[in-house]
């Protein structure tokens, strides 16, 4: 599948529920992005989690979902230094969970 999408709104690639609950089947780098400018063909890598069961795509299957939104475009501008915030440069983790003494992890 191929489309053009206007300037301003963005396409992103989803796992369909049904085939992920009932046969395991999700999408590798969901969502998949499709940008405004981007007109070659719209393709959906599939990852099976079930390792016992095979799991059979037909033409014509109904394999991914497409949600397309409109994006707003960010203008940075370059500085020396950050504002701080409460969170600061923490990452991965760093604000999902508490240790048992109430100190964050």
């Amino acid at each position: 599948m191929r489309i053009a999408l206007p300037d301003g709104y963005a396409a992103f690639v989803v796992p369909r529920s049904g085939l992920a609950t009932k046969h395991g089947i999700t999408i590798v780098n969901s969502p998949g992005t499709v940008d405004a400018g981007y007109r070659g063909e719209i393709k959906v890598t599939l990852l099976n989690t079930d390792a016992r069961q095979a799991y059979d795509i037909a033409v014509g299957d109904r394999i991914a979902q497409l949600i397309v939104m409109p994006v707003t475009r960010a203008r940075f501008i370059p500085v020396d230094d950050l504002p701080e915030s409460v969170r600061g440069d923490g990452g991965f983790g760093s604000t999902g969970y508490q240790q048992k003494d109430g100190v964050r992890a």
